[in-house]
């Protein structure tokens, strides 16, 4: 990890149009230290693990993050991805709890760190940045309980098809209907909860049914209404 200054990018315009900051006034803006342009990631590298203590917020401005955490038998089970805008440890830095999952970068990422007692001060003066900090945590939560009644409830079959439609919805489609995030079929795996042989499996039955193409780990959406209906999702 490196710091980088970036003239392609505008830190303060993208933090007051894309993230949860854009409720800051302008002086509250100008105490987030931006100066040397944003923290430099790799593909794999590790931002913060599980188990340890984050004292700030990330924001992501470029890249995907995959955010997980490690079972008892030692396989990740992903818990979300972080596009850009969106924010990373915010949970632990407000509560001061060890962080819950780790990230790992998964494409070449630029982050924004604001220092956790910087953060502190913004909820305790702005009350609209602490109510987006609120609705966060709420929609977090909200998506733990649905994952979990998805495995309860729904069969792998359902629960891949679910996960490749949210991807869509997520990262959207290039211009030849592929995914925009290159997933291996392991990640596929723990996104979905099962074993890496039943989502090969399970990809090449969608692929047989034409609902998909495979070319490599790019996913090519074909037919988005019949995943759905297998997804058996409520939205």
């Amino acid at each position: 990890m490196i710091k980088q200054n970036n003239d392609l990018i505008d830190l303060k315009d993208f933090l007051v149009t894309k993230t949860v900051f854009k409720h800051l006034i302008p002086s509250e803006l100008e105490t987030i230290p931006i100066e040397d342009g944003p923290l430099i990631y790799k593909r794999n590298e590790i931002i913060y693990e599980e188990g340890g203590r984050i004292n700030g917020f990330y924001c992501l401005v470029r890249g995907i993050i995959k955010i997980y955490k490690t079972g008892f038998d030692g396989k990740d089970q992903i818990i979300r991805f972080a596009k850009p805008g969106d924010i990373m440890g915010f949970r632990s830095t407000i509560t001061g709890e060890l962080a819950c999952t780790t990230t790992k970068v998964i494409e070449d990422a630029a982050i924004c760190y604001i220092p956790g007692e910087l953060v502190k001060s913004f909820v305790k003066s702005n009350g609209d940045f602490a109510m987006d900090l609120l609705g966060l945590a709420c929609q977090e939560l909200g998506e733990s309980n649905d994952y979990l009644t998805d495995i309860a409830q729904k069969s792998v079959r359902e629960r891949l098809a679910e996960v490749i439609i949210h991807l869509k919805w997520t990262f959207n489609l290039d211009n030849d209907n592929f995914l925009q995030i290159s997933l291996t079929r392991e990640e596929l795996a723990n996104i979905v909860g099962t074993a890496t042989e039943s989502v090969i499996r399970l990809l090449s039955e969608f692929r047989q049914d034409k609902l998909i193409e495979l070319h490599g780990r790019r996913i090519k959406i074909l037919d988005e209404a019949k995943l759905i209906k297998i997804s058996n999702m409520h939205y």
